[in-house]
């Protein structure tokens, strides 16, 4: 594919993807938490990551996802209003696995054990705000076209600036 890396900035709530041809820039939302690697912490882990799976390609871009399986339903305002506990995850996740053993990696810091992706949103949620639980939260239209261009093993970096 033509992507080189993705830059995750905690501070400017920005994702940056690299390209062979040039630079992409989407925003996203991160941890209402800030950033760590706790498991339980609902913080958004930093450091050097790369993608393990790339799940829900060819869904609907509102398709509702639990437990990365979609459930049939499709996201509308209705729907969101019979269940205002959920947390949304829309479209595509693109499931992150750490890279530095001991801090994003194995025990109770383990990214991917923690379930961190970057994932489509509902467009009722703000971009720019640290708002999620832990993942990168992104536009519908933005991680499906994200997800059509990367494979498993793209790099992923996550900086507080």
């Amino acid at each position: 594919m033509a992507i080189e890396s993705i830059e995750i900035n905690l501070k400017t709530q920005i994702c940056r993807v690299f390209k062979i041809d040039g630079v992409l820039d989407y925003p996203c939302s991160t941890a209402l938490n800030g950033p760590g690697e706790q498991e339980g912490s609902s913080c958004t882990p930093r450091g050097s990551h790369r993608i393990r799976a790339i799940i829900g390609r060819g869904l609907p871009e509102k398709a509702v996802l639990v437990g990365r399986r979609p459930t049939g339903e499709v996201w509308t305002e209705k729907l969101h209003a019979l269940h205002p506990e959920r947390d949304w995850i829309l479209a595509r996740i693109l499931w992150l696995c750490g890279n530095e053993m001991g801090f994003n990696r194995g025990g109770q810091v383990d990214s991917q054990r923690r379930y961190i992706y970057l994932h489509g949103t509902p467009p009722t949620e703000p971009m720019g705000l640290p708002m999620s639980h832990g993942c990168v939260r992104m536009r519908l239209e933005d991680i499906c076209d994200l997800a059509d261009q990367v494979s498993p093993g793209t790099l992923v970096s996550i900086v507080e600036s």
